[in-house]
């Protein structure tokens, strides 16, 4: 494929004059308007920066810094600080978890999940959220300014691991001063962070719950992938990545990698009864290449909304940090080793209709877990839904999560939710 650019080719690409060069006024200019909606939604949460005595050492030998991470907090932190749960976002969330998002104005991409006599009890725990590293909802990204350069850091941000983001959310905890989370949870990209934390923070980890994850990435996840950051990158005003300096978007390129990626997420079976094939807005086909299906409509639609709120090296960098995501790899090659001794009390979830991270995946995990005794449950839940599943109305995956985290809380000697679980 000669027209095609990898993610790494295309950072080794900017010579050293673009590189190096001094930004223009008029770039310095453009770029401060082109973030400033940005950082208006982010500053309407709350961030903390590290700065230049506190950095986050990376595992590709690089450090970073300063630091900024932005994160929300809800409900009400108990006097010995024992009544936590870290929430990790998947791949194109946010800290935003609940409460209306101030980018999109919908409801928080798990309200479905937390909040008052929810699952996720507000009205008993305390709950924290981070964007991660990376990200591009106000903590450090390559959207951010590069103090070296006044410009955004674009390729120059280094490639980040799904323990670089662990590392930096327990720097937020640590500055939360919070010793031991109660929990830690999250689905997809979300539950990879939940097993690195379990794996690299184990004493500070009470209890886990990994949803719809897998220990690493496949092959065909990594295909799916590079997909997306291809049609990014092969979108003209992509422009290596130097969009924001140079006053474009990747707009087309960014909203065709979602439509592919949104595939993924859903099941043939909710595909059908959603669409079928029905057509949109039209009795019968105009024979062109027009939306004929609304099938063709709704991805439009996913794309077009996407760009609106998603950065687009954000969505490069962190679909390589998912496919760089190998926890037995960091452990002789053996997952179990990677949780031995551990305390930790987990929850594993899947669901039946998840082709993107199956059931078999999260039973390795499962396995894994029993070979080194550690105290774990596990829930496949029935759902047509897909991969998708985790985010949206599904009773079983709600009353599993309220019965785990109720026993957990007993075990932890937690006071009683208000409902007396």
């Amino acid at each position: 494929m000669a027209n095609s650019l990898s993610f790494v080719a295309a950072r080794r690409e900017l010579t050293a004059s673009e590189t190096d060069r001094e930004p223009t006024s008029a770039q310095t200019a453009r770029v401060k308007a082109l973030q400033s909606a940005e950082t208006a939604a982010a500053m309407s949460g709350r961030t903390v920066t590290f700065g230049p005595g506190e950095p986050l050492k990376l595992a590709s030998g690089k450090s970073l810094s300063p630091l900024t991470i932005a994160y929300q907090t809800y409900g009400t932190l108990n006097a010995d600080k024992s009544n936590a749960i870290l929430i990790c976002h998947a791949l194109t969330g946010d800290q935003f978890v609940t409460d209306t998002h101030p980018v999109t104005g919908r409801a928080g991409w798990w309200s479905e999940m937390v909040g008052p006599g929810k699952s996720v009890d507000l009205d008993r725990f305390f709950v924290i959220c981070a964007d991660v590293v990376g990200g591009c909802m106000g903590s450090t990204g390559p959207s951010s300014i590069n103090p070296e350069t006044g410009v955004p850091y674009a390729l120059e941000f280094p490639v980040i691991t799904i323990a670089d983001m662990v590392r930096a959310q327990a720097m937020l905890i640590d500055q939360l001063g919070i010793d031991q989370l109660f929990c830690v949870m999250g689905g997809s990209m979300g539950g990879m962070q939940v097993l690195q934390w379990a794996a690299s923070f184990p004493t500070r980890v009470f209890s886990a719950i990994p949803i719809a994850t897998a220990a690493r990435h496949s092959s065909q996840n990594i295909a799916f992938h590079e997909v997306g950051r291809q049609a990014v990158m092969a979108d003209p005003n992509w422009r290596q990545g130097r969009y924001l300096i140079e006053d474009t978007r990747p707009e087309k390129g960014l909203s065709v990698a979602r439509m592919a990626a949104h595939i993924t997420y859903l099941s043939e079976e909710v595909l059908h009864r959603k669409f079928g094939r029905n057509f949109q807005d039209r009795d019968a086909p105009t024979f062109s290449f027009d939306a004929d299906f609304q099938v063709e409509s709704y991805l439009r639609y996913q794309g077009s909304s996407f760009v609106d709120r998603f950065d687009a090296n954000s969505y490069l960098y962190l679909t390589r940090t998912m496919d760089y995501f190998d926890l037995a790899a960091d452990h002789e090659g053996v997952l179990a080793n990677a949780f031995s001794g551990t305390k930790t009390r987990f929850c594993c979830v899947s669901f039946t209709s998840d082709w993107l991270f199956p059931t078999a995946g999260n039973r390795h995990i499962v396995h894994a877990l029993n070979a080194v005794a550690a105290n774990v449950s596990f829930v496949e839940v029935s759902s047509d839904k897909g991969h998708d599943a985790f985010l949206l109305v599904e009773p079983e995956l709600f009353a599993a999560v309220s019965g785990f985290l109720g026993a957990a809380a007993r075990r932890r000697g937690l006071s009683p939710a208000k409902s007396g679980i």
